[in-house]
């Protein structure tokens, strides 16, 4: 690790700028997806499966991400995963067929996951442990910016020119991001040391080592993970089913995203200084307890509130889960820890509005939305439980406790 923290404008070029544009690019294609889906002859049911092509995608390229960056650095890792990525949304923007469609949004979830966790592992090697949480959690932020100014940049597109032209919109802001990283002071020493001298031990190797942590933090990561996926399912949703009309709830949802966005870098500075329990326990029980009492809200002030709320706990912890993963990460073999640390992470995005699917099913929507709050308040719980077990940064008595093991004779 660098002993000083690289000049802000060097830190822009080579990981926030291209987090914005790369998210930008997602997020415009995001809803566009089905759309096209269904004009190349499939029904809402295959847009939707497509749609979820990205999260599998993700996933499945979560551990090869960690293994390319381990092994080519994690500068050309984001660099090969820019230029694939503009590949593959080429692909889709081109598309004859269905099948050709989900195989190219497939291929751009996977690289995805190697351009988050490049970045990711990028930032940890070069920031300094005292500034750590809140890098990543403007690293999480920047993202989220892009995320949600992305489908208003294909909205406005669209007036203009056809429904592909998203995906070209998306493949230039890949190949853009892919531009600045190439064109950005390389500062990646550690990836490059890494490079030259092997990958260290590989995902499974690291899966048996650390079995007690991903066994206990694990599980925590897992459920945070799934609860803050399920605030983008179900404020729609319960709007929906309050009958507001879709410019309210619209407006809603661009509430709650306002308030998640201007949260990010006071929730990563209150980590760095008082330590990540500080951050990860009452964002989860704000979140968790706003999406329990979701079914209780009965109009446009209540679920304003509600929508608040949750923005409130997701966007201080922004940068939880990436912060936590540094932490416990081991630097000899930082890069792959971190793939496997982010399957757990993306399984749980995934599941989570899966479970309120089959719970809303089987007893009711107002169910499935209250049993994944108590997901959130269970989730604080494992979070206040084995994070100081695991991380020496979780609070004041844990980093007084690491320092005077490494002043013991």
């Amino acid at each position: 690790m660098t002993a000083a923290t690289p000049p802000i404008r060097t830190l822009i070029a080579s990981a926030y700028a291209p987090a914005a544009l790369f998210e930008t690019g997602l997020g415009a294609i995001t809803p566009v997806i089905p759309l096209l889906a269904v004009r190349l002859g499939g029904g809402l049911g295959e847009g939707a499966l497509v749609v979820a092509l990205l999260g599998v995608g993700l996933i499945l390229g979560d551990v090869p991400a960690g293994a390319l960056a381990a092994r080519i650095g994690d500068r050309r890792a984001m660099l090969i995963a820019a230029l694939v990525a503009g590949v593959a949304l080429t692909g889709c923007a081109l598309a004859p067929s269905l099948l050709t469609l989900a195989l190219g949004v497939l291929v751009v979830g996977a690289v995805s996951a190697v351009f988050h966790l490049a970045r990711q592992s990028f930032l940890t090697e070069v920031i300094p442990v005292a500034q750590r949480a809140r890098a990543l959690s403007t690293l999480g932020g920047v993202g989220r910016i892009g995320a949600f100014l992305g489908p208003f940049l294909g909205a406005g597109l669209l007036h203009l020119a056809p429904l592909r032209s998203v995906f070209w919109l998306a493949a230039g802001m890949s190949l853009l991001a892919g531009l600045v990283v190439a064109l950005a002071p390389d500062v990646d020493r550690d990836g490059a040391t890494r490079a030259a001298h092997g990958a260290g031990p590989g995902a499974w190797a690291l899966l048996r080592r650390h079995g007690r942590m991903f066994a206990t933090l694990g599980l925590a990561v897992v459920l945070v993970g799934a609860v803050r996926a399920t605030r983008q399912v179900v404020l729609p949703i319960w709007s929906e089913h309050l009958g507001m009309a879709p410019a309210t709830t619209s407006l809603i949802f661009g509430l709650s995203g306002a308030v998640d966005v201007l949260l990010f870098y006071p929730g990563g500075r209150l980590m760095d200084r008082r330590g990540r329990l500080w951050v990860a326990v009452p964002s989860m029980l704000i979140l968790g307890g706003a999406i329990a009492l979701l079914p209780l809200t009965g109009s446009v002030g209540t679920l304003a509130v509600a929508a608040m709320a949750m923005g409130f706990g997701n966007g201080i912890s922004s940068g939880v889960l990436m912060t936590l993963g540094a932490d416990v990460a081991p630097p000899e073999a930082r890069a792959t820890f971190l793939g496997v640390w982010r399957v757990f992470q993306d399984s749980g995005t995934a599941a989570g509005p899966l479970v309120v699917s089959l719970v809303g099913g089987a007893i009711g929507l107002a169910g499935g939305i209250v049993t994944m709050g108590v997901a959130g308040l269970v989730g604080a719980a494992a979070l206040a439980r084995w994070v100081p077990r695991w991380s020496e940064h979780a609070n004041a008595r844990t980093r007084a406790a690491a320092a005077r093991r490494r002043l013991a004779p």
